[in-house]
This record gives structure tokens, C-alpha cells and sequence, in this order.
């Protein structure tokens, strides 16, 4: 069969690629105005100051498509964050590093969903890092739907009621529904309900154990912090 070109949408083609090209720009621009600032530090200059500016220009360079550039960058941010117990910025790294696609991607995933977990972070950050694991999952695969259960889970127990709440629900659901569909086919609510108690999904107790072995899988054994020592600090609630 032959694809014929569609001159109603050739308007929207230039459209969208002057779009791209406007974001790029914009993109770049930020970058330039970011390096300036960083060259402007001050000698006495905290720590953490340079290190979530470096985080920025990262974070610019991935956007541009310039992951090489940007995994160096991204990865030594997170020793400083976690050393500093800024948990957050840590796992943002995680995810910038991961978008980079470069070797150990993955292992930057891995630890990024732990760190996301563990801590009470921004849940969409937590979300998002849990979405990539549903990407990069088979179909058939289980933890496709551990993932997406363990999202949907962060955002009922850390978001406040409100507009955000919806919306992240209404993804997470939207998330696990698409699971279930790749998964076993599932096509309407008696079949969800049925695949959500055979997969105990519902019991957070034994998804988030499960959870766990994801994340050892990603990672391996290319920890870039010690677990242990860090959640030995966690408060008892």
C-alpha cells in the first residue's frame, strides 16, 4: 500500500517543526545564560549552589540532544546531593541521566526509583521515574505492572487534595489500566479487578518487596551510594 502525502497537513508539519526549532532555540538560550551564571559564582560560592546550577546545564544539554555531554555532568551531581541529603535533586539527576540513554541508563533508573520511593519527594518526579520502568518493561513482564501499581499508590498517599491530585490519579490510572491491557488484554472492569487481585496489586506490603527486586535488577551491582547507611538516617515515624 502507498502512503499519499496529505496536503491538509502540510501546514501543520511546518507549524510543528518551527515549533521545535522555537523550543530550541529557547533551549539554547537558556543554556549560554546558564553557563554565564555559573562562570559568575563567586570563589565562595556554596556547594549546593554549583552543584544545581551544573544540574541545569545538564539538563539543558539532554534536552538538546547532547547526552554525552550531559551524563558527566548529571552523574557528578548526585554524590553532592546525596551527600548534602537532598534527596530530590538527587533523584532528578537519576532521571536527567536516564533521558541521556548513555551507557548505565539504567542503573541511573534503578537508583533514581529508590531514591523516589524512599523519600517523600515531589510524587510527579517519583511518578515519572516509575513510568520509565513501565517503558522500558516487556509487555509480559510483571514489573511493568509493580511499577505502575507503586505509582499509582504515590500519588493517592503523598498528594493533597486539589487539581494536582486529579490529575496525577487520573495518569497513574490511566498507567496501570495500559499495563493490564499489554499485560493480560485486559479490556473492562470485572477482567482489571480480577488482574489487579491475581497480581497483588492492591496489598502495598508485597508490590513495594517486589518493587525492590526491580530496582536490584537495574542496577546490578553498580550502587552509587550505600541503602543501608541511608535509611539507617530515615526517622522513625
Amino acid at each position: 500500500m502507498i502512503d499519499f502525502l496529505d496536503p491538509n497537513k502540510l501546514d501543520d508539519t511546518l507549524a510543528d517543526s518551527v515549533k521545535d526549532l522555537g523550543e530550541l532555540a529557547a533551549v539554547e538560550g537558556k543554556l549560554a545564560e546558564l553557563r554565564q551564571q555559573f562562570a559568575a559564582l563567586p570563589e565562595d560560592a556554596g556547594e549546593l549552589e554549583r552543584t544545581e546550577l551544573t544540574l541545569e546545564i545538564a539538563r539543558a544539554l539532554q534536552l538538546l540532544g547532547k547526552n554525552s555531554e550531559a551524563w558527566p555532568l548529571a552523574r557528578q551531581t548526585v554524590d553532592i546531593f546525596i551527600q548534602d541529603e537532598a534527596w530530590e535533586q538527587a533523584a532528578d539527576a537519576c532521571n536527567i541521566l536516564y533521558l541521556t540513554s548513555e551507557p548505565g541508563f539504567l542503573t541511573a533508573l534503578g537508583q533514581g526509583v529508590w531514591l523516589g520511593v524512599t523519600y517523600p519527594i515531589d510524587p510527579e518526579l517519583s511518578i515519572e521515574l516509575l513510568s520509565h520502568v513501565v517503558d522500558d518493561t516487556p509487555d509480559d513482564s510483571d514489573g511493568a505492572a509493580v511499577a505502575a501499581a507503586t505509582a499509582s499508590f504515590i500519588a493517592d498517599v503523598r498528594t493533597q487534595e486539589g487539581p494536582e491530585r486529579e490529575r496525577m490519579l487520573f495518569f497513574t490510572q490511566q498507567l496501570l489500566g495500559k499495563v493490564a491491557r499489554r499485560h493480560s488484554d485486559v479490556e473492562n472492569e470485572q477482567q482489571f479487578k480480577y488482574w489487579i487481585e491475581k497480581l497483588e496489586l492492591d496489598q502495598p506490603d508485597k508490590f513495594l518487596v517486589r518493587l525492590r527486586n526491580i530496582v536490584d535488577v537495574l542496577v546490578q551491582e553498580d550502587w552509587w551510594f550505600d541503602r543501608e547507611a541511608l535509611q539507617s538516617r530515615i526517622p522513625e515515624v
